[in-house]
């Protein structure tokens, strides 16, 4: 990465580390736990885990560090909206496994055109030899199917298939706030290094984009506390674009 955007990055992650984290964490905290606990030990998702780390990497801000927040934090949102349905702890627990091997699978295929299609037949395939009934693997693919924002959505008619799709979007939503300032950006400059002045007249389209994700969550959870880390990623950007302009393309 050229020593403008490191430089640049230092300032972005300085504004953003003036951001205390989401609520969604302060106000679930036993459903996190649960959900990182469940990560570090269930045995399908070591395994899954170990598969994966060598078929991912930060070229575009979608690597390993990506898919393992957004299993957790989807993980985080099974839970709660499980329990908010009455389900058994049993289920809660299934639902748990189905959502962090979507969340870890989702990205699998990103450089690739129609990458979330592409990417359920991928899983698909990973899936077999794993501890999943063919109706479990099929929710794991339409999750995966319905992650992309600003598409169709799939119509899922199974309750459980509609929870792990609508988790698995919501925490990879989540990335959009201050995660898209702190590693994803960077991790996609680093790669395609633009000249300066292109990323400043792209940064406001991003921007635009930011903007509009933010009424598209899709739980009730994510529809409670998505939006708060848009706005965070809207204020972080926003003070960077200002400092960029400023200090880099127009200084005094």
């Amino acid at each position: 990465m050229d020593a403008v955007y490191l430089e640049i990055r230092k300032i972005a992650r300085k504004i953003a580390a003036r951001y205390p984290k989401p609520d969604f964490y302060s106000a679930h905290p036993s459903e996190v736990r649960g959900s990182r606990r469940f990560y570090q030990s269930d045995n399908a998702i070591i395994r899954l885990r170990e598969d994966m780390a060598g078929c991912l990497d930060d070229d575009f801000g979608h690597g390993m560090g990506h898919v393992e927040k957004v299993a957790m934090d989807a993980g985080t949102l099974v839970i709660i909206e499980s329990r908010l349905a009455g389900q058994t702890e049993e289920l809660v627990q299934r639902n748990l496994l189905l959502v962090q091997c979507a969340g870890l699978l989702h990205d699998i295929c990103r450089k690739e055109k129609s990458h979330a299609e592409k990417g359920a037949e991928t899983a698909r395939d990973i899936l077999r030899t794993y501890p999943l009934v063919p109706e479990e693997i099929a929710h794991v693919c339409a999750a995966i199917r319905n992650h992309e924002a600003f598409t169709r959505l799939e119509h899922l008619p199974a309750h459980q298939a509609r929870m792990i799709s609508d988790c698995l979007y919501d925490a990879d939503k989540f990335r959009w706030g201050p995660d898209n300032f702190n590693h994803t950006v960077w991790d996609m400059v680093g790669f395609v290094n633009p000249p300066l002045e292109v990323f400043v007249d792209h940064f406001p389209k991003g921007m635009a984009l930011l903007k509009k994700i933010r009424g598209t969550f899709r739980s009730r959870t994510g529809r409670s506390y998505g939006p708060q880390f848009i706005d965070m990623g809207i204020a972080i950007g926003e003070e960077l674009y200002q400092v960029i302009l400023t200090d880099f393309i127009n200084p005094t």
